[in-house]
């Protein structure tokens, strides 16, 4: 056991190597960012806050590290806040910005108190950095008492530190902010009393008007179609401004801006294709550029296929990850503009295919999970806590990383302590007063009253993995395994009906409803909660049933899809993915929807929630292709952490031929298929191609293994092309 957790120590702190960094409170930095990311929307000019709790950073932080110098050094530090600096127990002068070190041994305390930004850090010496290494806590329990003794501080709760990737000295985190291309629109017209610009698609970003003078007032309507900003009434989102002697003044805050060299960059960044300009005639301005907000990207994988549609809609849905991809993982970039779990685990799940950016991913999920006391589901809302615990061991499984596990497991523990005290006598999870049982947007009527089965599915996935992330950091938390065990063991006697062949909508005082939806049905495939037979009976009587309630949004058709291609349905998802993805670009789509629904008329199709531009038109869970392709058609999919071992299972899903590249932590994964050849190049880790063929297939490297019947493996190893030929 000793050994075991000696290798969970080597594995934890190799994952960041100990560059040096900025660092923090694990959590607090994020939590601060999300605090200025979410607080920017605006409901038609008025500032609209998340309706859940906000945390906030602890304003003392004290960090501490041990070292044995072999030689002297000096060691450069820097702080965001006050701070004092204590070496060997005792206390230099001033706010030291260099430290000479002697050879020998030290210890290091550094305090800082910032009320504005979270406490911050950078360290630098020769061998003296700052890095996961050190140690942080926000009270150190150190008193002296009336006969000058230091007090005992082994009460204190000490945690390893929090980073990212700020790695230089003047790369503050506190002034973090994402990068800017500037752009023009691609055509105007003069509507009205106004004029109206296009930028040709859906984008993000911030106005300027080009040459202003004048005096008068400006008043700026924003939309995602052509409709909403010709609506001065109702369009979501808008500004109203004051031109006066070269100063601008935003209304909706009263805040004063000097226009400088002639052009106005406006302040707050917004959504939008259009641009309805509504100016007084004393104001003058020769044209309207942006300034597209964007998360630069390190690296980005690739897929195309013989299908150009297909192209298009992986495009397509890259560009919607990429514009709701911003400090964190938000869920669309015009209405809502905050955080929400459930959009963020797929999210999460597309940027393994596309970009494999962790740290957005950590941030996100720090971001979410806020502070102690839990109060409240995560969002509000039962289904986005599951998901959030849910997401720690994807988030592990694609990374590898166990120090973010290892920081992240108490707010887990407390989080699912929290569900826990709200069971039934069943041990089973039903909507509470102040609970949102959210499960889908529906077309028809849900009910939300009793035990789902949905949830109940969900839930016992995070115990599983409660269970999972308590084994892998040696926590003696045994009850997981145990609770994971009885309600997986309760859901087919309480939900499954031997009539319908399928699982019930929900139960309400031990007794079944009639009702058959898609949800959980979806959920029991894919979580193997559904034994073979039953997989089959659930895709007969549920998943190819119309007349089963049908899913209207990309949000649960991720699920859908991938339920029916773990089963082994690529062809009909491919036709699926033309159909529905394929639908929205016909019917004019940049980036993809909050909901589709085929059939609508252009009227109907934009409105939701009781407002006639409600739905948002880019979305982050519209952008599933991304995630659907590279998993289940590329089919590359990690078997250990951090793909130490994968396996690929390509399928053409009725194409001729796919190709492209899928992100790992230390390269890439190249595979290319048609219908006689398969071609596979991995950077990094060992990893078994597995496919079929009605012959005996040939390698030009290494053993082809039959697995029976048609099927077949191979060992690939790193660093080479392995090219197979079968039929």
């Amino acid at each position: 056991m000793k050994k075991l957790f000696l290798l969970l120590l080597i594995s934890i702190f190799s994952f960041n190597c100990f560059s040096q960094t900025w660092i923090w409170n694990p959590g607090d930095y994020e939590i601060w960012l999300a605090n200025e990311m979410n607080n920017r929307r605006t409901d038609r000019g008025t500032f609209f806050p998340p309706f859940w709790k906000s945390d906030s950073h602890y304003v003392t932080v004290e960090f501490s590290n041990k070292f044995n110098l072999k030689e002297s050094e000096v060691i450069k530090i820097a702080v965001e806040g006050k701070y004092n600096v204590k070496i060997d127990g005792k206390m230099l002068f001033g706010m030291p910005s260099a430290v000479n070190l002697s050879a020998g041994k030290h210890k290091i305390n550094i305090k800082v108190w910032n009320q504005s930004t979270p406490p911050a850090i950078f360290v630098n010496g020769k061998t003296v950095k700052s890095d996961s290494s050190w140690n942080v806590t926000n009270e150190d329990k150190e008193w002296i008492d009336a006969s000058g003794k230091v007090s005992d501080t082994s009460a204190t709760t000490y945690e390893k530190a929090g980073s990212l990737n700020f790695n230089t000295i003047d790369n503050k985190p506190s002034e973090f902010v994402l990068s800017r291309k500037r752009f023009k629109s691609v055509s105007s017209e003069a509507i009205k009393d106004g004029k109206l610009y296009d930028f040709g698609k859906e984008t993000f970003g911030y106005i300027s008007l080009e040459n202003l003078s004048g005096n008068g007032n400006i008043n700026v309507y924003y939309g995602e179609s052509r409709e909403e900003a010709l609506d001065k009434d109702y369009c979501e989102t808008l500004d109203k401004l004051s031109l006066k002697n070269s100063n601008v003044t935003d209304l909706s805050e009263n805040r004063t801006y000097k226009v400088s060299n002639k052009d106005f960059t406006l302040k707050d960044s917004k959504a939008f294709r259009y641009v309805y300009i509504v100016a007084d005639d004393s104001v003058k301005y020769d044209g309207l550029n942006m300034d597209y907000e964007y998360l630069p990207e390190k690296r980005c994988g690739s897929f195309s296929c013989n299908d150009k549609e297909v192209n298009k809609i992986w495009e397509v849905g890259k560009y919607t990850l990429q514009l709701t991809t911003r400090e964190f993982f938000i869920d669309g970039i015009k209405r809502d503009r905050w955080i929400w779990s459930g959009d963020a685990i797929q999210s999460y799940l597309m940027n393994y295919y596309l970009c494999f950016d962790s740290s957005t991913v950590k941030r996100t999920i720090w971001a979410l999970r806020g502070k102690d006391p839990v109060t409240s589901h995560i969002n509000t809302i039962m289904d986005y806590s599951f998901y959030w615990i849910n997401s720690i061991y994807d988030y592990y499984m694609y990374t590898g990383d166990s120090l973010f596990v290892a920081q992240i497991y108490p707010r887990m523990k407390t989080m699912m302590d929290y569900i826990l005290s709200r069971t039934d006598e069943n041990g089973m999870v039903e909507g509470l007063s102040g609970d949102w049982v959210f499960v889908d947007w529906a077309d028809g009527y849900m009910d939300k009253k009793g035990e789902l089965s949905f949830e109940q599915m969900l839930f016992c996935r995070s115990l599983e993995t409660m269970d999972f992330c308590s084994k892998l950091l040696n926590k003696k938390d045994g009850s997981y395994s145990k609770l994971a065990e009885n309600l997986r063991n309760k859901i087919n006697p309480a939900f499954w009906n031997k009539t319908k062949e399928a699982y019930v909508h929900n139960r309400i005082n031990g007794k079944q409803s009639d009702a058959i939806t898609r949800y959980s049905n979806i959920f029991a495939v894919l979580y193997g909660y559904a034994d073979k037979a039953r997989t089959e009976e659930i895709k007969k009587n549920v998943l190819f049933n119309d007349s089963i309630m049908s899913i209207t949004t990309p949000y649960m058709r991720f699920y859908e899809l991938e339920a029916l291609c773990s089963s082994g349905e690529q062809k009909k998802v491919m036709g699926e993915i033309k159909s529905y993805w394929g639908g929205m670009l016909k019917d004019g789509a940049t980036s993809f929807w909050e909901k589709y629904n085929p059939g609508y008329n252009e009227k109907k199709q934009i409105s939701m929630y009781g407002r006639p531009y409600g739905k948002s038109l880019c979305h982050a869970w519209g952008a599933s292709p991304i995630y659907l392709l590279g998993r289940y058609f590329l089919g590359v999919e990690p078997v250990k952490e951090g793909y130490k071992e994968y396996s690929i299972k390509p399928n053409l899903g009725g194409l001729k031929w796919i190709k492209g590249d899928v992100l790992i932590p230390d390269g890439k994964i190249f595979v290319a298929m048609d219908k006689n050849t398969i071609k596979v190049k991995a950077d990094s880790g060992e990893g078994y191609l597995y496919f079929t063929s009605c012959i005996k297939p040939k390698s030009d490297k290494g053993e082809v293994v039959s697995l029976g019947g048609y099927n077949y493996k191979i060992k690939i190893d790193s660093g080479n092309e392995l090219i197979v030929t079968y039929r």
